[in-house]
């Protein structure tokens, strides 16, 4: 869970205690509904004529104080590449288990670069292996087929990750592909309310960067996809979500996700580190998180990019500094939805809040005053043997747990900037 505490040297808006423990669907009211399996008013929405949607929708429009706050949960994780087609079903089995509001994906959907490990064992593939040409066709239609559809009516938003943008595939192409996912009537919403937030020209239209406001709590998925960085356009529009939240005083808590982690933080091996360009946007968004933070909003920031979870992500001696501010920002790393598993960072001991080689989510829970205890859900292979989908085999779970680690270090290239080098200055 995340309660209010102390790290040394700097102030620290939250410390994380872990416990172990389709894409057109239309909004939600958190807490509104019964866990699952009894139906949510998503799943009622999806079947109401086109006057019950509109009326649904005008739901979205109202203040984000409207109601009481009850308690409810979302899911977030990342990185379902190599083994996702057999991982996030497991997921999505737990999230309805557990009356998950949403799913929120953080990005590297497929591997691209190769061609998955899971695509070659589909059963219609016993006879022949598929070509590259024919997978890459085919990599974000299978996504869909066994990993969107798996959430059933659970809402599902997705992120864009570095693997989304390797060549032959496009920023572009992933706009086009999931067009449906990134104007979600949730996000289409929040843009028409933003018209009267946000500064003229800042609202734009469906982009792989955006945000929704729910219970008054302002979810912001964030692109560092290209080049490890934040443009200057997303850095401007950020900067406008940020200051409308900080004036709304409806608006409870931010939190922030994006796919690769912000600078100086205990993952920055394989972070925004990796680029001139992403240190400095970087520390523009973490510095303006925590302007929110000091004018009393609850913040957290999530990532993936690298396969291991681990939370505290932002407690380094660099952010600790009073000269870099002081303060400590509560983030996670979890990017455990099925990608090849890396190990900790050198300097990290393993824990129950840093754990490698493994597979599973992270859910929070959102408090009456805006509060979220976040728990790590960590998959055993019987969770995924239980929700293998039809066509696999059992043998293909055993890969994902005996053949889909990465026993060395991820190591950064020469060339790139280290954070690390940094903070050890200071």
């Amino acid at each position: 869970m995340v309660r209010d505490g102390r790290v040394p040297g700097g102030t620290v808006a939250g410390v994380a205690e872990t416990r172990t423990a389709a894409p057109d669907q239309a909004h939600y009211r958190p807490g509104a509904s019964p866990p699952r399996p009894a139906p949510t008013p998503m799943s009622r929405i999806a079947t109401r004529p086109l006057f019950a949607l509109v009326a649904a929708l005008a739901t979205i429009a109202a203040p984000a104080d409207a109601g009481p706050h009850r308690p409810w949960t979302f899911a977030v994780s990342g990185d379902s590449r190599n083994c996702g087609n057999l991982v996030m079903p497991a997921i999505a089995s737990a999230v309805h288990g557990e009356g998950a509001d949403f799913y929120w994906h953080l990005g590297d959907l497929r591997r691209i670069r190769g061609i998955d490990e899971d695509y070659v064992r589909e059963r219609r593939f016993t006879e022949a292996r598929p070509s590259f040409d024919d997978y890459i066709r085919d990599a974000w239609p299978d996504f869909k087929a066994h990993q969107v559809k798996a959430f059933g009516d659970t809402p599902f938003f997705v992120g864009i990750g570095n693997h989304e943008t390797i060549q032959p595939k496009t920023r572009g192409e992933f706009e086009r592909e999931f067009e449906a996912m990134l104007d979600r009537p949730e996000l289409k919403a929040q843009r028409v309310r933003d018209e009267k937030r946000l500064p003229p020209g800042m609202v734009g239209t469906a982009r792989t960067y955006y945000h929704w406001i729910v219970d008054g709590i302002d979810f912001i998925n964030l692109d560092n996809a290209v080049g490890d960085r934040f443009d200057d356009a997303q850095l401007a529009w950020f900067d406008a979500v940020v200051a409308a939240a900080i004036s709304d005083r409806t608006v409870r808590t931010v939190v922030v996700g994006m796919h690769e982690a912000l600078p100086h933080s205990l993952a920055d091996h394989h972070s925004m580190c990796s680029s001139n360009d992403g240190i400095l946007s970087g520390e523009k968004v973490y510095r303006k998180l925590v302007e929110a933070h000091k004018r009393g909003k609850h913040v957290y920031v999530l990532a993936s990019h690298s396969h291991y979870y681990l939370e505290n992500l932002y407690a380094t001696k660099y952010w600790q500094d009073p000269r870099h501010g002081g303060v400590v920002l509560p983030g996670w790393i979890v990017g455990t939805a099925g990608a090849v598993r890396y190990p900790l960072p050198a300097e990290v001991a393993p824990g129950p809040g840093a754990r490698s080689h493994v597979y599973g989510y992270l859910s929070g829970r959102v408090g009456a005053d805006g509060d979220i205890a976040f728990t790590y859900h960590e998959l055993t292979r019987a969770d995924i043997d239980a929700a293998l989908p039809p066509d696999y085999g059992p043998g293909d779970a055993a890969f994902c747990f005996e053949e889909n680690p990465r026993l060395e270090e991820i190591g950064r290239s020469p060339a790139a900037p280290s954070c690390l080098a940094g903070e050890q200055e200071h």
